[in-house]
């Protein structure tokens, strides 16, 4: 139960539901008790009258006297079916706070969840694949509603219902009593024995259903590859292994589950045995009465179903103890990138490297090395370099994506650890290399970087990028819903609305981080041509391994395995004939040929 300690706050949270739900199965077990009793009473008044009655045979007054007993009979019959009306009101209204508690819990944790995945940097996204985090999101987060609703509800009410019948049972006779409970301490040895295997077994599946769905979602997401390479049937088969897999260790939690139930309705056997020999010969003694037996007899077939439940609800627990186990895992997982001050701050767009150097954690590599540069309020700097040279480095540590391991990066002079997150993102406008777009329209897409959406402002940007043309022709131009990850568009098309939804947010500072490497070179040279308007008043980091002479850069840096190789403007590389000059001349053959 450990593992469950963290789910008390929901229940504190909503403790008025919880408490209600404890009162309502208190009145709804006091009122299954007391049939029982009406029974017991029916019985001995029914024998006992159907006897005198006996003595009465031939007289005048035994038709009457039959007449009474048949209303006494039929007063009991009334009495019973109230009792029975108002447990079941009260086991309505059990269920009604129990379990639309539980569903409250499930609702917070799951919103608990999404906003802690949001708060987390981007290593941890580089451990942990995108199937694990939608397997706990919802197959952890429903088994732990099972234990906060169903599992609850019948322990309150197997523990209460016990002992409301255990003491009503003793009063009557304490021997019987005895007797007829004697089975369960074996019942709990085997509930303590069996729980330990159902907990380890329970790992091993859910660890396996992460596996599992994690192929699915790859497959799913790479299916253009898969039907490229025509590797359907490899996919099937790797797949299917894995469902294999997955039916083993549920087959081996069912072959435990399966030893459990038999062992509890034996027990529970062993009670109705107990009670039908011991309890005759106390009939026979005149210690107790045959309604008694009766009453024994409803109150052990109320005991069966909640004890034999419990197995039902342990393996509940556990599994629940598991799901929260691995949803804490991720819940306590602090995010490296933290945000530092809610003060607002506003950028005005001096940039400046100071000796920036960066290794990434999960693989030691060195993304950038000694990286200083200056840039002042409008300024614009190319980053060129061929692949791996740590171009995109420089754009992820701009934004806080990583932080610096050596060195800082100052905004108008100030840390940008030092600055308020959002006001960070928000000022700075990056254009990533790899374009996700969102299931959703273009018009929502290209005003995501926006709270508010104006249809006008969307068609002007989407200008600015030279995409409004295409995007018109579209099935239905703006509304046109683009699948997921802008599956129905091309790489182009998505840069554009990717460009466009940076600028839309008419950010101070904007990072480009070779955006334009899916259009061709004519698209590229009307939107360059755009550029120089956009970039006016704006600080910009052009990041890209192509060298274009339609913008005027200040300066221009040459990145070679993370260092500053070379560093100037384009006519004072081409005369230094290095790796600038090498680029260049390259690039001005292919544009030939």
């Amino acid at each position: 139960m450990k593992n469950l300690i963290s789910l008390n706050k929901y229940f504190w949270k909503y403790r008025w539901r919880f408490g209600l739900g404890v009162i309502f199965i208190f009145f709804s077990n006091l009122f299954a008790i007391m049939s029982p009793k009406v029974v017991r009473f029916a019985i001995d008044f029914t024998i006992s009258q159907v006897k005198f009655a006996s003595l009465l045979n031939g007289f005048s007054l035994s038709s009457s006297f039959g007449s009474i007993l048949t209303k006494s009979i039929v007063a009991f019959s009334i009495i019973i079916f109230v009792f029975a009306l108002l447990r079941g009101f009260f086991l309505f209204f059990m269920r009604q706070t129990m379990i639309v508690m539980s569903r409250h819990i499930e609702y917070d944790q799951k919103n608990e969840l999404y906003n802690h995945y949001q708060e987390l940097d981007q290593s941890f996204y580089k451990d942990n694949n995108t199937g694990d985090l939608m397997s706990r999101i919802t197959e952890d987060v429903s088994r732990v509603r099972n234990y906060t609703g169903p599992a609850i509800m019948y322990i309150f009410n197997t523990l209460i219902l016990f002992t409301m019948v255990s003491y009503t049972m003793y009063h009557v006779n304490k021997e019987l009593t005895l007797y007829a409970l004697a089975p369960l301490p074996v019942l709990a040895a085997c509930i303590f024995f069996v729980n330990s295997i159902i907990q380890k077994r329970s790992e091993a599946i859910q660890s396996q259903l992460s596996v599992l769905t994690s192929v699915a979602h790859e497959t799913y997401s790479g299916i253009r590859v898969v039907k490229a390479y025509v590797q359907e049937e490899l996919a099937k088969q790797y797949f299917t292994e894995e469902s294999i897999e997955y039916t083993k260790r549920q087959m081996k939690l069912a072959r435990v589950e399966s030893f459990f139930f038999p062992t509890v309705f034996i027990l529970v056997g062993l009670s109705t045995i107990s009670l039908v020999f011991i309890g005759g010969n106390k009939v026979m003694n005149g210690q107790i009465t045959t309604g008694n037996i009766a009453e024994f007899f409803m109150y052990i077939n109320m005991l069966t179903w909640p004890i034999a439940s419990m197995g039902w609800v342990m393996a509940l627990i556990q599994r629940a103890s598991v799901s929260q186990k691995r949803l804490d895992e991720f819940l306590l997982i602090e995010p490296k990138i933290k945000n530092p001050t809610n003060k607002k701050h506003t950028i005005g767009g001096n940039v400046e490297f100071h000796n920036v150097s960066f290794t990434y954690d999960n693989t030691g590599t060195i993304g950038l090395k000694n990286i200083s540069f200056h840039l002042k309020k409008g300024e614009k700097i190319a980053i060129i370099g061929r692949t791996g040279a740590g171009k995109t480095t420089i754009a992820n540590l701009f934004t806080r994506v990583f932080d610096v391991t050596e060195g800082s990066i100052l905004l108008d002079g100030v840390d940008v650890r030092s600055i308020n997150l959002k006001d960070l993102r928000e000022q700075v406008g990056v254009v990533p290399q790899d374009v996700l777009l969102f299931s959703d329209t273009v018009t929502n897409n290209i005003a995501f970087g926006n709270n508010i959406i104006d249809e006008v402002l969307v068609k002007e940007y989407a200008k600015r990028s030279s995409v409004a043309v295409e995007i018109l022709r579209l099935q239905h131009s703006y509304n046109t819903v683009v699948g997921e990850r802008g599956v129905m568009l091309s790489g182009g098309q998505k840069q554009r609305i990717s460009i466009a939804r940076a600028l839309i947010k008419n950010p101070s500072i904007l990072v480009l981080d070779d955006c334009l490497s899916a259009v061709d070179a004519k698209t590229e040279h009307r939107i360059l041509q755009q550029f120089n308007e956009v970039f006016k008043e704006k600080t910009a980091i052009v990041i890209t391994h192509r060298i274009s002479t339609l913008i005027q850069f200040d300066k221009i840096i040459v990145l070679n395995k993370g260092k500053i190789a070379e560093e100037g403007t384009h006519e004072q590389l081409l005369l230094q004939k290095g790796i600038y000059y090498q680029l260049y001349e390259l690039q001005q053959s292919e544009e030939k040929n």
